[in-house]
């Protein structure tokens, strides 16, 4: 069986929600960073957002005007989208499907509303995970320090997070962000085993069945 064989695989997409506060983008800048090398990528959204100081167009989000969203969204460009506090966002599909052809893995940071998109839309392909906070005062904490919303914006957030997290049993796997390291851990150690899916693994059955042959062959 030759390496091409055993290692060739169909990409994955491995989506991390959580309500705001609560530790998903944190860990989702850790984990690329830790399988960057390893072909993992992070799906920039598109959004209708305004760009915060400390963000970048096109390597936090892509930013856009409401009407430019609303017509790639009708003509069918995004694998999911939502409306989060007032703003539009979505995933552009064609960049997606293209890394999950190549065998590439996709980082998604994302909310409930859109993972259940993928989820309806490409179940095979879908490795979800829900961040919970340990506890309401944690998420508040979170926000607060974060110090970039206003108050009405947090106290918004907060009354949003009841409903997100109701969400929780509609994931794959939940982890309760108590430490960031171990949780960044938990959800490497999640990807890794995903990869080794065997219906993901599309190398596996020309290999064994040369496997099969060349043990034939020795009878």
């Amino acid at each position: 069986m030759s390496d091409t064989q055993t290692t060739a695989r169909r990409g994955l997409m491995l989506v991390l929600s959580s309500p705001s506060g609560a530790g998903k983008t944190t860990i989702s800048r850790a984990v690329l960073e830790a399988e960057r090398a390893n072909g993992l990528s992070l799906s920039i959204s598109a959004t209708t957002r305004a760009r915060r100081p400390s963000e970048m167009q096109g390597v936090h989000y892509h930013f856009m005007s409401e009407h430019d969203f609303l017509t790639k969204q009708k003509a069918g460009d995004f694998l999911e989208w939502a409306e989060v506090h007032g703003n539009f966002y979505a995933t552009p599909r064609e960049e997606v499907e293209q890394a999950l052809s190549e065998g590439r893995d996709v980082l998604f940071d994302i909310d409930w509303q859109g993972a259940a998109q993928i989820r309806e839309a490409a179940r095979d392909d879908l490795v979800s995970v829900f961040i919970l906070p340990p506890d309401a005062p944690s998420l508040r904490e979170r926000l607060e320090r974060r110090a970039e919303d206003d108050g009405a914006t947090i106290k918004r957030r907060l009354a949003n997070a009841r409903t997100e997290i109701q969400h929780w049993d509609e994931y794959d796997h939940v982890i309760v962000n108590y430490d960031l390291e171990e949780s960044v851990k938990e959800v490497l150690a999640i990807l890794h085993a995903a990869r080794t899916s065997a219906k993901r693994q599309t190398g596996l059955a020309a290999g064994v069945a040369k496997i099969s042959a060349d043990l034939k062959a020795m009878e």
